[in-house]
């Protein structure tokens, strides 16, 4: 289920964007223009999904700060009066389109709420498009109520049965009741998000951790000793050596396994010397290579795999190899990228002869690069 097309507006320096998608997607731009910003929309997507939402916005400053604070256009309704600020995230998939509308809470009262800084969800609407124009809607919420199309194809009343705050698809209960929405629910909770691997000194990383079957690599890396180790055993540990020899030439990967204490540790062997090295002595750039294999290696691949500057630390000279690691994932999982290296860009281009998408800044608006905003279309159009 890949992301044919994701619409962001509202959202710190996204005023107003759509953006068709395709299985590689890799986004470029200089400091400040956006990149990160998209990268987190699709985030606030996956977290609605599997709750926490409120949380991460929280984490950004709350909606306050994350609400577009550019220059908002005026409606005439009989007198002049601003938009509303609202955030809207939305994705249109193979099967689903499901949109999300937030925006400041409402104060009720004289007394000021402890929670004024969470998200308030405003309208939701998940929908598929049918034959000869038609849409069916499988969920809808807006300040009016909420309903929700059961398996027996009959509306409900879901007013009442929601948090403010939180997605319906983190809510369902009897979720067998709603095959559609679980089906959304499910597809985005696969997908992987990998934002930035610790490598200081203290970092799980460059310690031994206790092990288990990892077929899928944690967000921050920790288990990575374990995820290469499944890799080696599920068939794929030919390409694993493989992407080593590439990015190292003659070095050799081990991973030591301690039976009595099932701690598991990443060793790498380089020529000429005469012992392994142990993730503690290895390079920033080392170690997070070594993360970026396990998680395009994966033997469970997810429908999207976002990657934040992955180039980050990384020697020139790795840029090649893990360009061509990223293509040969792009086979299996959409890849969503977001990198500060042109050079990487160009390497991702040359090998799938997919464009990066490159951003700009223009007003504080973040703009993609040749494309008409929404309102030069329907100018041109009129």
């Amino acid at each position: 289920m890949a992301i044919r097309e994701i619409h962001v507006t509202g959202y710190r320096s996204v005023r107003s964007l759509r953006l068709h998608l395709s299985q590689i997607n890799v986004l470029t731009g200089a400091n400040a223009t956006g990149k990160t910003n998209l990268y987190n929309s699709v985030f606030l997507l996956a977290k609605a999904a599997a709750g926490g939402f409120a949380q991460v916005v929280a984490e950004e400053g709350g909606m306050p700060s994350v609400l577009w604070a550019g220059a908002r256009k005026s409606r005439s309704m009989g007198s002049i009066r601003m938009e509303p600020v609202r955030m809207t995230l939305g994705i249109k998939t193979d099967t689903f389109s499901y949109e999300l509308v937030c925006g400041l809470p409402k104060q009720s009262g004289n007394e000021k709420s402890a929670f004024s800084l969470d998200p308030e969800v405003k309208e939701e609407r998940v929908w598929m498009d049918a034959p000869h124009g038609l849409k069916v809607t499988f969920f809808e919420r807006s300040p009016k109520g909420a309903w929700i199309l059961d398996n027996d194809e009959r509306l409900a009343d879901y007013t009442g049965e929601l948090l403010p705050t939180e997605s319906v698809l983190s809510q369902l209960r009897e979720p067998h009741l709603y095959p559609e929405l679980s089906s959304l629910r499910t597809e985005i909770s696969r997908w992987r998000f990998y934002h930035h691997f610790r490598t200081d000194p203290e970092s799980p990383l460059r310690h031994p951790q206790v092990g288990v079957r990892t077929p899928v690599l944690a967000h921050d890396g920790r288990d990575l000793a374990a995820a290469l180790q499944t890799i080696n055993e599920v068939g794929q540990s030919q390409d694993l050596h493989e992407a080593i020899r590439q990015a190292f030439p003659g070095a050799s990967l081990e991973i030591e396994h301690d039976e009595d204490t099932g701690m598991f540790a990443v060793l790498l062997r380089m020529p000429g010397l005469r012992r392994a090295l142990r993730a503690r002595e290895l390079s920033d750039g080392t170690l997070r290579y070594l993360c970026l294999l396990a998680a395009l290696l994966s033997p469970h691949p997810p429908s999207l795999l976002a990657l934040n500057e992955p180039e980050t630390s990384l020697h020139p000279d790795l840029l090649e190899p893990l360009a061509k690691q990223l293509v040969n994932a792009g086979k299996y999982s959409q890849l969503w990228v977001v990198t500060h290296s042109q050079r990487l860009a160009e390497l991702v281009e040359k090998f799938s002869g997919e464009s990066p998408i490159k951003l700009e800044l223009i007003g504080g608006e973040t703009r993609v690069m040749g494309q008409r905003t929404v309102e030069e279309s329907e100018e041109e159009a009129g």
